[in-house]
């Protein structure tokens, strides 16, 4: 067995890191108390040293001057990642700022164990992207920032065949299971039996879909219409009305775009589109928001306010008084499935596209293992059993499964 290998679940939002110890998973405590950690950086504008983790939202939360910067997975594969910015006092890259991101957790699980790392065992989506060239080079991304975080080799598994690694035990011996993993920025499917216990994979399918575009719907349909998404503008010359534009407000509901809208180019933009809005109270709100940096305040309140929506709390709102004293929208279970309902056709249409793959009928699926923080919501559990009615619906460990499978895995890597 390959010791010196960590088991890293790099994910759009949360990440971990876990050992083969004595032939059981052991889960590494890179923040204190807790097992997972935060995807998030915060780079001080002084050049102070990066923050990873709870800490770099608790520099966002203070209001200290610096960039915050989160669901980092979502930009492998595309020219952003290599596209140098002013960050933390030098102009660096994305590429760059995911490498030491790894590099800390690297750090951190050796300080624990006592040991050295020289290979990573990484999850990775089905699929990073639709595009097969796009979802080779997002692979070849990531392992290049492993590489430069300091390890000299990497593998890599599906995050869904991981988790079926580590929770097959919820079904029953020699009967087809379903993984569904969702996470903030993709959905994976695993369809597998377990015979002589040994997990056998007979399948696997993924789409780019997660749970930070359930955060962008939620934002667009509930939160932007608050700072003039949906309004108009006057003409400069000549009378009637355009529609204001949309990508700006698509960009601020989308984690990995919001840094780079603080900008002198989008806040001019912002004040000339104010002095022709038909509604400039609510225009005002957007141009405090990119004034002020207030991006992730709202990002972070419409998650709030999901999370309230799916639970079904009386009362359940975005809390925006960050942006104004008293602003607020409710958010009912009625609207909440309306914002979501264009997820649900790709979310059943993806699982069942795993079962065709598997040649498996869903209706012979026994157990439908539920895998990924967003898989808590109502959505995920009412497509999977409408695919497969006669399963049995489980919730494996939401946010550490598969880090649990990434370390049974390291038992069968070649030395």
């Amino acid at each position: 067995m390959p010791a010196e290998t960590l088991a890293i679940d790099f994910g759009t939002s949360n990440s971990a890191a876990a050992i083969l110890d004595g032939g059981v998973p052991r889960r590494l405590a890179l923040e204190t108390g807790a097992e997972t950690l935060p995807t998030a950086v915060f780079f001080p504008a002084d050049r102070g040293p990066m923050r990873i983790g709870a800490a770099a939202g608790e520099a966002l939360i203070a209001g200290e001057e610096g960039r915050y910067m989160r669901a980092l997975k979502s930009v492998l594969g595309t020219p952003l990642l290599h596209e140098p910015r002013l960050i933390g006092g030098r102009r660096r890259t994305l590429a760059e700022v995911i490498a030491a991101f790894l590099a800390e957790v690297k750090r951190r699980s050796e300080q624990l164990t006592d040991r050295r790392f020289r290979r990573a065992l990484s999850g990775r989506p089905v699929r990073f992207h639709a595009d097969p060239g796009r979802d080779a080079r997002a692979e070849a991304d990531l392992r290049a920032c492993y590489l430069a975080a300091g390890f000299d080799a990497v593998d890599f598994l599906h995050e869904p065949e991981a988790a079926a690694l580590a929770s097959h035990g919820l079904g029953h011996p020699d009967e087809i299971g379903l993984i569904v993993d969702i996470g903030g920025g993709t959905s994976d499917f695993s369809v597998f039996r377990v015979r002589d216990g040994r997990v056998g994979i007979l399948a696997s399918h993924g789409i780019r879909l997660g749970g930070t575009d359930f955060d962008q719907s939620v934002s667009l349909s509930h939160a932007m219409p608050c700072l003039g998404h949906g309004g108009s503008l006057r003409r400069e010359m000549g009378p009637g009305l355009l529609p204001m534009p949309n990508d700006l407000f698509v960009d601020l509901a989308t984690w990995a775009k919001i840094p780079f809208l603080y900008t002198r180019e989008t806040r001019s933009a912002v004040a000339g589109m104010l002095k022709r809005a038909v509604e400039p109270r609510l225009l005002g709100r957007l141009a405090a928001v990119l004034e002020h940096e207030l991006g992730h305040d709202l990002a972070f309140a419409v998650e709030r306010g999901k999370i309230e929506g799916n639970a079904g709390r009386p009362g359940a709102m975005i809390r925006m008084g960050r942006i104004e004293r008293g602003l607020y929208a409710e958010i009912t279970a009625a609207w909440l499935e309306a914002a979501l309902a264009p997820h649900r056709r790709a979310l059943r249409e993806a699982a069942a596209e795993t079962c065709r793959l598997a040649a498996v009928e869903p209706d012979r699926v026994g157990t439908v293992i539920l895998v990924g923080g967003s898989s808590l919501m109502g959505l995920v559990a009412d497509e999977a059993r409408a695919l497969c009615p006669g399963a049995e619906l489980k919730s494996a460990e939401a946010f550490t499964a598969v880090v649990d499978g990434l370390a049974l895995a390291i038992g069968t890597l070649p030395a």
